[in-house]
């Protein structure tokens, strides 16, 4: 392997680690943006304490997570300078005004309203601190449309041209471009995964709480919406997967090759593999558990039908099919296991036992975290998938980076493991501890503003007032 192949693999590393670490705090926070916003409507519908209880319990977790997807997301741009330099180059015309859009849009419309949310629940009246709790969660999904309308071009560019020195432009208006033909899929499928990641964290807190025996009229009912959540929501995602599957095999047919583990054609119909371990230097998948014919019907609908498999594709244009094969089977069987949790809870409540059946309680902790495991894995079935191209069929990976030197970028994934290691750990552990508490009647709002302002303090307003 030649210094700039190891350069390039580290650059790459850095970037997974780096992305996969942002992206867990995004699709808690889009979920729980909104989860919020439910929670204070129907505390403002019905008057009843247990929403606003529940408000004050969770939202001290947003302002933590919120801000721990900021801090990651920064970081995670500056490396297109660094170590993608020839990617902001060539796609920084198309690239950088959707992430001003974003930023302007989204960003400002969080921020602005964020304050108000957090801290201004006795200093504005109800409706208006509604709105501001409104405004932050339609700022995530907001924020959550651009990122993933940069990410779907990536993978299914149109409406580019290029310019005389070789930057991709955008042809025909900047529509084609936004709404690409993966963005629609792309947008739901990730979106959902993102409530449904926060309705497992809830509803694993609640579990818990629940099987200490903490049965607080805010435990069961975060536990309850939670599982309303998992029944309803988990089919939905099923179908939008389903959905999207199509989509890329339309649009990216590699990476459904990968995907399925379809080394081979298959003119009479291709079976599912379920599981076995591909060796790609044989091109092979070897120790195959498969249903014959039945990847034929899932994704054209016919037991017959044929499926171009990876011997059509060059070997220097596959993606690395053992690492697109395992995640993606991984997302799907949590899918699964999700919907049932959602079914068991469905007949749990139907005998009345919801909040007494504690091996469902055991089933929701051990499937509190599966939702942010999910995305990870999905995230990784998407972006493996697409390579060996950083832009599918318009720029290679291996084109895209800087001239970079091995010491300079291993040196900076060592800092990222270790400065992340130690930030996101003591802010993980500090949210588990709040999560360890259960919530409780007449729930304090412990989020309370700044008291120091205009270079006053309160024992100075103090003094202030004797001498008045």
């Amino acid at each position: 392997m030649t210094p700039a192949e190891t350069a390039l693999i580290l650059a790459r590393a850095q970037f997974a680690f780096t992305v996969s670490f942002h992206f867990i705090f995004p699709s808690f926070s889009i979920g729980l943006a909104s989860y919020l916003a439910v929670l204070e409507g129907l505390w403002l519908k019905t008057g009843k304490q247990v929403y606003i209880d529940l408000f004050r319990y969770w939202v001290r977790i947003f302002a933590i997570v919120f801000a721990m997807g900021v801090v990651s997301g920064i970081v995670m741009s500056y490396q297109f300078g660094t170590n993608w330099a020839v990617f902001s180059d060539k796609a920084g015309p198309i690239i950088g005004p959707l992430m001003a859009y974003e930023v302007l849009t989204a960003f400002f419309l969080e921020a602005g309203f964020l304050g108000v949310m957090l801290f201004g629940m006795k200093k504005v009246g109800p409706r208006l601190h509604f709105g501001a709790t409104l405004m932050v969660a339609i700022g995530t999904f907001i924020s959550a449309f651009w990122i993933l309308s940069v990410n779907s071009w990536m993978q299914t560019p149109t409406g580019w041209a290029v310019n005389a020195v070789g930057q991709f432009v955008p042809k025909d208006g900047w529509l084609p471009i936004i709404f690409n033909p993966s963005f629609p899929f792309r947008l739901v499928h990730t979106v959902i995964a993102a409530y449904l990641t926060t309705a497992f964290i809830v509803g694993g807190v609640g579990a818990w709480h629940l099987l200490k025996g903490n049965k607080t009229p805010a435990v069961k009912k975060s536990f309850s919406m939670a599982m309303w959540m998992a029944a309803i929501v988990a089919p939905i995602q099923i179908f939008a997967g389903d959905m999207h599957g199509l989509n890329t095999l339309e649009h990216q047919p590699v990476k459904i090759m990968a995907m399925e583990g379809h080394f081979q054609s298959h003119p009479d119909g291709a079976p599912l593999i379920l599981f076995g371990l591909p060796d790609q230097d044989a091109q092979t998948v070897r120790y195959a558990l498969e249903i014959p014919k039945l990847s034929s019907l899932i994704l054209k609908h016919d037991l017959n039908a044929p499926l171009k498999g990876l011997d059509t594709v060059k070997r220097a244009d596959q993606p690395p099919v053992a690492i697109v094969f395992w995640t993606f089977r991984i997302m799907v069987g949590i899918g699964f296991a999700m919907l049932g949790l959602g079914l068991w809870s469905l007949l749990a409540r139907a005998r009345g036992k919801l909040y007494d059946w504690s091996w469902l309680h055991r089933a929701g902790i051990l499937m509190g975290p599966s939702g942010t495991v999910a995305v990870l894995a999905g995230w990784a079935t998407t972006e493996v998938g697409r390579q060996p191209w950083v832009i599918t069929g318009l720029l290679r990976t291996s084109d895209a980076s800087s001239a970079i030197a091995t010491p300079g970028v291993a040196t900076s994934l060592a800092a990222f493991v270790i400065v992340y290691f130690a930030a996101f750990s003591a802010g993980t552990w500090y949210i588990l501890k709040l999560m360890a508490v259960p919530p409780h009647e007449d729930e304090p709002d412990n989020v309370a503003g700044p008291i120091r302002t205009s270079g006053t303090t309160p024992a100075m307003e103090g003094q202030m007032a004797e001498k008045a």
